[in-house]
């Protein structure tokens, strides 16, 4: 009797011995963790699939294609200063790796795509321009936007050195009409500009390349400030948003997609570089 007695007290100890409990304990930490890692893999997934939603190549490049600007961008407007830049930097490279020209309509700025166009508004006078986004900047203080000289100048900006301006996103088939209605109206005339170099020869080896492949004869442009010239290779003028698609399609099929909208006076037409 006291032998079956000692059996079942053995029985029960051992069922509850801290071994039994340790291994149910480890039996239950793992269906908590796996229940944990699902939720967070579920998580990481569908964080996952939403990168892949706005980065889809196929819908991006369609909604670029067609504002040629990026879509968060395309209803860009902003208010802000704009400082301006011109001697220190003319005839130096910019972002985009084309020579700056304090006498071109560009512009500096932090985030909009390069290249791409902006209708600036000065606040006071209410001027507006069509500048290029070609570079970055400004990087001081609570600026907004890096000005050309000539950009400043037709905006009234340049005495002051800063203003109050309105900057807006276009897209370049928006660019072409407005830069065409203010052409007008101060004797200019629209052109195409397919390159800008610090070198003459550099300059002459891309009308070469153009006309080879017998499309319009471009003309070279040239500008000096101090000991700086730039020489600037333009087809035009353009007269309508089809000849400027058509000319932009036929130099991208040779390779040449940096262009860009500039406006130049009429009575220095005559002044162009001939090399």
């Amino acid at each position: 009797m006291n032998k079956l007695i000692l059996a079942i007290v053995i029985i029960a100890l051992y069922g509850c011995s801290p071994a039994q409990i340790k291994t149910t304990d480890a039996t239950f930490k793992p269906s908590v963790y796996s229940s944990q890692a699902l939720q967070s893999a579920s998580v990481h997934q569908t964080r996952h699939h939403s990168v892949l939603r706005l980065n889809n190549d196929d819908e991006f490049n369609d909604i670029a294609q067609q504002e040629n600007l990026f879509p968060r961008i395309a209803r860009y407007i902003k208010q802000g200063i704009a400082s301006w830049y011109g001697p220190g930097f003319h005839g130096k490279k910019t972002a985009t790796g084309e020579i700056f020209d304090m006498y071109a309509m560009t512009a500096a700025h932090k985030t909009l795509p390069i290249p791409s166009y902006a209708r600036v508004t000065n606040l006071e006078n209410h001027r507006s321009i069509i500048v290029r986004i070609n570079d970055r900047g400004p990087f001081v203080g609570n600026r907004e936007m890096d000005l050309s000289y000539a950009a400043a100048k037709n905006l009234d900006l340049q005495q002051d050195g800063t203003g109050a301006i309105e900057i807006k996103a276009i897209s370049s088939s928006q660019a072409l009409p407005q830069l065409q209605k203010i052409a007008a109206t101060q004797e200019q005339s629209v052109y195409l500009q397919v390159g800008s170099f610090g070198s003459a020869k550099k300059a002459m080896k891309l009308k070469n390349k153009i006309t080879a492949y017998n499309l319009p004869e471009p003309d070279i442009r040239s500008s000096t400030y101090k000991k700086a010239t730039l020489y600037k290779v333009q087809m035009g003028p353009i007269n309508s948003s089809e000849k400027a698609k058509q000319l932009s399609q036929q130099l991208a099929e040779i390779g040449i997609t940096d262009t860009q909208f500039v406006t130049e006076s009429k009575q220095s037409e005559s002044s162009r570089a001939t090399m």
